[in-house]
């Protein structure tokens, strides 16, 4: 009897896991994916700028970002519903199509910078943009249009796991963390208009608008119930 009941605790352990992992999935495409070329400008434009007095930013970012991320995956899994049919249902076909718009927009603007930052990343190795940026475009086009949903996560789990290299990076330009620790506790950053313009390009990187909508498509997508969130919760 206690061999069954290890058993089956064991067992349920690992679907405990599993379950865990298939939340946390989305949850690390959405919350790594932004750290791109866009969003790293953006961190270093904001450091060249202000030093380390802008690092407080990132804990009220990072806790946004849960905050928004768990509001999603209950959206999606109490609803059945991705947040576009959502939104037409709530404000009107008139006003989800200039939301739409303005998705698009902000959409080809990423994408545009995805592009740029591999053109430079090319060139440091000294390839060419006018090589690597068609074999990006070529890959990805056959990956969203020959490819499947699983393949694409799995393939963008692997890049996720790679952005450890930043925190490999950041520990080897020798920071100095008691200055870091007095910016983030009494940052010295005057308000302006410049300052104002970096916080907010800050958190709008953090949280972009199409990570919402992939969020929420994600957990539907895999079918998962309100229970095992919760679970995976009490887990955590």
């Amino acid at each position: 009897m206690m061999k069954n009941s290890q058993h089956i605790n064991r067992r349920s352990l690992w679907k405990s896991i599993a379950f865990f992992l298939a939340i946390l999935g989305p949850g690390i495409i959405t919350g790594s994916v932004d750290n791109d070329a866009g969003g790293i400008t953006t961190y270093s434009i904001a450091g060249a700028m202000y030093g380390y007095n802008m690092i407080w930013t990132l804990i009220p970012s990072f806790v946004l970002l849960i905050v928004v991320q768990e509001m999603n995956a209950r959206m999606g899994i109490v609803t059945g519903k991705g947040l576009a049919d959502m939104i037409r249902e709530n404000v009107g076909l008139k006003l989800t199509f200039y939301i739409t718009l303005g998705l698009f927009i902000s959409n080809v603007g990423n994408t545009t910078t995805e592009f740029a930052g591999v053109a430079g990343s090319g060139e440091v190795f000294g390839i060419s943009k006018y090589i690597s940026v068609p074999i990006v475009a070529i890959a990805v086009w056959f990956l969203v249009v020959k490819g499947s949903y699983k393949i694409a996560e799995r393939i963008f789990l692997i890049f996720s796991f790679s952005l450890f290299i930043y925190i490999v990076s950041a520990l080897m330009g020798n920071p100095d963390w008691s200055n870091i620790g007095h910016s983030i506790v009494s940052p010295h950053v005057k308000p302006n208009f410049t300052s104002i313009a970096v916080i907010i390009g800050i958190v709008g990187t953090t949280i972009a608008p199409w990570m919402q909508f992939y969020m929420q498509a994600a957990v539907i997508e895999k079918g998962l119930k309100l229970k095992i969130i919760n679970t995976s919760l009490l887990m955590w």
